[in-house]
C-alpha cells in the first residue's frame, strides 16, 4: 500500500497532503470551517512523507496553534502524529495521519518522478503523433498520474542527484531535537534560497550545467524559481502565465483563490516538453503587481507556481516581477537578468529565441468568438524590444493564422532628439526685459528640465507649486519676485484659464508682460517620461503623479489663447537628451502597453 497523509478535522474534514507539495487550508469547503476570523489562506502544510512530519506554516491575520505552540502570521511549527492544529483562536482541531507502508520501504519521491517521467515520455512520443489527428483532449490524457500523486520536482534525464534531506541514512533512527526536526522540515519544504543571487562563471567549453534542487531567489522586485532540472540554453522559449499557460476555472477576468486555475489548453503540456527535448530552456515571464501593492502574498504565489510546474511535470524558470520599474514588461528588465545572471553564463541568441504572451493588443472580435479585447499590448512590445520572434498562445498552440492588432500610438523608438525644439522658431525663450512666464503641460512634460535648463540660469525667479505647496504661496512668490525686478517662471500644469488668469492679473498689476509656454507632450508621451524618470536615478526629486493626477489634467485642460492676456505663447516640443547610453536605452523602450 503506498503511502499516504491526511490532516482530519474533529468535523469530518479530510485533507489529502501529497509528499513535499505545498496546500492551502483555511476557510472553505476543504476544511468544512465557515468561521470568518479563519482566512481563506489561513496555513500552508507541507507533509515529508520520510519523517512523517507536516510542516505548518501561518499565513492569515488570526494565529493558529500546533500542540498548544501559538503561531504569528510567517511563523512555523511540526505537526506529528498525537499533536493538534487549531486553525484559529484555538477552535477548528485537526490531527494528521501517515497510513501505508513503513519507511524502511517507501519508495522515495525522487524513485517515484523517475517512474512517472519514463511513462510520461513513452506516453508523449505516440501522443505526438496522434496530436494532429486528436481535435477534442483532457489534460489528464498527458499525464502518467494524477495532479494530487505528482511529486514536487520535475525529472530530467540529467536530475540523477540523490535528495540528501531523505538520504540522511541512519541518522534517520537517532532522535533529534524539536528544533532540528523543524529546521530540516523548513528547508524541505521551502527550498529556498537567501536573497543574494549566484550565477556561475562562464565556461565556454563546459557543457550546460542543470540546477539540482528547485529554489527561489529575489533581488529588488523581482523574484525568481528555477526548477530542478533546469539547464541553460542559448535559445530561450519564452511564454507570459496568465491567459498564455493557464486560465481561471471559475472563468472570471482575475482568479477568486490561489487554486482558481487550470491549464489554457491540453496542448500546452506536450509542445513545451517538445520544446526542452529540441534543447530549448523553458521560461515564463509573469507580472505580479498585486504582491507590491499588498492584494497577493508572495507565499501564496510562490506555492501557486510551483503547483502549475507540478501539474506540467516539466523544468520550467519562472521571473515574476512584483512591482513597477525596469522589471516589470514590457520593459526587458527581466530578460536582462535571464541574460546576465540566470543562465550560467551561457550567452543567448535571440534569433533562436521566442515569446509567446496573449497581451497583444488584439481589438473587440479579433476571433470568432473571442468578443474581449486584449487587455493591453504589453507581451507583444516585450518582444519587440528585446527583438525577439513573438506569437500568441493560439497561434504558436493551436495553429491560428494571425490576428490583427494595433500599437500604441506614443512610440519611443522615433522621438527624434535633433526636432525644433520650440515653434515659432524665431522666438526668443529668454527676455532683458522684466517678463513672467506661465508654463502649461501635463506633469512630466518636461517642463521642470526645461526651465531649469533654458531659463533659471538667465536669473529668473522659480515659481513652482511642488515645492511651495499651494497655488496661492506661488502668487506670493510671484509677486516678491517682481517688487524685487525680478522676472519669474512659472512651473505649474496650469491647464485651464482660471489657474492661468492669477500670474496674467499678477503681471498687469506689476506692469510687466506675460508670456505662455505651452509644452506639446501628450498624455500617452507624459506617462512614458513618468515611467522613465521612474527607473532612472535623478539628482532632481518630483512629486508621484498617478493616472488620476494625469486624467484630472486631461479633463480640465483648455488651450492657452492670446485673449487670455498673454504676449505671446511658444509652443514647447520635448526633445530628450541623454547623458549615458544606458538612459537612451531605457528611454527607447516601450514601457506600457
Amino acid at each position: 500500500m503506498e503511502m499516504q497523509c491526511a490532516v482530519v478535522g474533529v468535523n469530518g474534514a479530510r485533507v489529502e497532503l501529497s509528499d513535499g507539495r505545498a496546500f492551502i487550508v483555511g476557510r472553505g469547503p476543504d476544511s468544512r470551517v465557515a468561521d470568518k476570523k479563519c482566512s481563506r489562506h489561513q496555513v500552508k502544510l507541507v507533509a515529508d512523507y520520510a519523517k512523517q512530519e507536516v510542516l505548518v506554516t501561518q499565513l492569515g491575520p488570526n494565529p493558529c496553534s500546533v500542540d498548544g505552540q501559538s503561531l504569528g502570521r510567517g511563523q512555523s511549527a511540526c505537526l506529528t502524529s498525537g499533536c493538534t492544529l487549531y486553525l484559529v483562536d484555538q477552535s477548528h482541531p485537526f490531527t494528521v495521519e501517515f497510513s501505508g507502508i513503513s519507511n524502511e520501504n517507501y519508495s522515495s519521491p525522487q524513485k517515484e518522478k523517475t517512474k512517472a517521467n519514463e511513462s510520461k515520455d513513452s506516453q508523449s512520443s505516440s501522443k505526438d503523433e496522434t496530436q494532429k489527428s486528436s481535435s477534442k483532449r483532457n489534460m489528464k490524457d498527458y499525464f502518467a498520474s494524477s495532479p494530487k500523486k505528482a511529486i514536487k520536482r520535475p525529472h530530467s534525464p540529467q536530475d540523477e542527484v540523490p535528495d540528501m534531506k531523505r538520504g540522511r541514512g541512519n541518522e534517520d533512527d537517532e532522535e533529534t531535537s524539536s528544533e532540528e526536526k523543524l529546521r530540516h522540515l523548513r528547508e524541505f519544504a521551502q527550498k529556498e534560497s537567501d536573497d543574494t543571487l549566484d550565477s556561475p562563471s562562464a565556461k565556454p567549453n563546459a557543457a550546460p550545467s542543470t540546477c539540482s534542487q528547485s529554489h527561489w531567489q529575489q533581488t529588488g522586485s523581482l523574484m525568481l524559481y528555477t526548477a530542478a532540472g533546469v539547464s541553460e540554453s542559448s535559445k530561450i522559449a519564452g511564454f507570459d502565465i496568465d491567459g498564455c499557460i493557464i486560465t481561471t476555472k471559475s472563468g472570471k477576468v482575475f482568479p477568486t483563490s490561489p487554486d482558481d486555475w487550470r491549464i489554457l489548453y491540453p496542448e500546452i503540456q506536450p509542445r513545451l516538453a517538445s520544446l526542452l527535448k529540441k534543447g530549448f530552456k523553458v521560461v515564463f515571464f509573469t507580472n505580479q503587481m498585486g504582491i507590491s501593492r499588498g492584494k497577493l502574498r508572495p507565499e501564496v504565489f510562490k506555492s501557486k507556481v510551483e503547483d502549475i510546474l507540478e501539474t506540467l511535470q516539466l523544468s520550467v524558470q519562472v521571473f515574476v516581477s512584483t512591482a513597477p520599474g525596469i522589471y516589470r514588461k514590457p520593459v526587458m528588465g527581466m530578460w536582462e537578468h535571464l541574460c546576465e545572471k540566470a543562465n550560467g553564463g551561457m550567452t543567448v541568441d535571440k534569433s533562436q529565441s521566442f515569446y509567446v504572451g496573449d497581451a497583444a493588443g488584439r481589438p473587440a472580435n479579433w476571433a470568432p468568438g473571442k468578443k474581449k479585447k486584449d487587455f493591453s499590448c504589453s507581451d507583444r512590445l516585450f518582444a519587440l524590444n528585446i527583438g525577439l520572434q513573438f506569437h500568441t498562445p493560439e497561434e504558436f498552440f493551436l495553429g491560428w493564422k494571425s490576428a490583427q492588432f494595433s500599437m500604441p500610438t506614443f512610440d519611443p523608438r522615433h522621438l527624434d532628439t535633433k526636432m525644433c525644439l520650440y515653434d515659432p522658431p524665431d522666438a526668443t525663450l529668454t527676455s532683458t526685459k522684466q517678463e513672467v512666464i506661465v508654463a502649461v503641460g501635463f506633469p512630466a512634460s518636461g517642463k521642470s528640465t526645461f526651465f531649469q535648463t533654458h531659463i533659471i540660469p538667465k536669473g529668473y525667479a522659480y515659481v513652482n507649486r511642488d515645492t511651495l505647496g499651494s497655488w496661492q504661496q506661488c502668487v506670493t512668490a510671484c509677486e516678491r519676485a517682481l517688487k524685487e525686478g525680478r522676472s519669474v517662471a512659472v512651473d505649474n500644469t496650469n491647464p485651464d484659464s482660471e489657474s492661468r488668469k492669477r500670474y496674467v492679473d499678477v503681471s498687469r498689476d506689476a506692469g510687466v508682460p506675460c508670456r505662455c509656454f505651452n509644452f506639446t507632450a501628450t498624455l500617452e508621451q507624459a506617462k512614458h517620461n513618468k515611467r522613465f524618470r521612474d527607473m532612472v536615478p535623478s539628482a532632481s526629486k518630483h512629486v508621484p503623479v498617478n493616472d488620476m493626477i494625469f486624467n484630472s489634467y486631461k479633463k480640465k485642460f483648455v488651450a492657452p489663447s492670446l485673449s487670455e492676456g498673454f504676449s505671446e505663447i511658444l509652443q514647447i516640443h520635448f526633445v530628450p537628451s541623454f547623458s549615458d547610453k544606458r538612459s537612451e536605452f531605457l528611454f527607447r523602450q516601450f514601457s506600457e502597453g
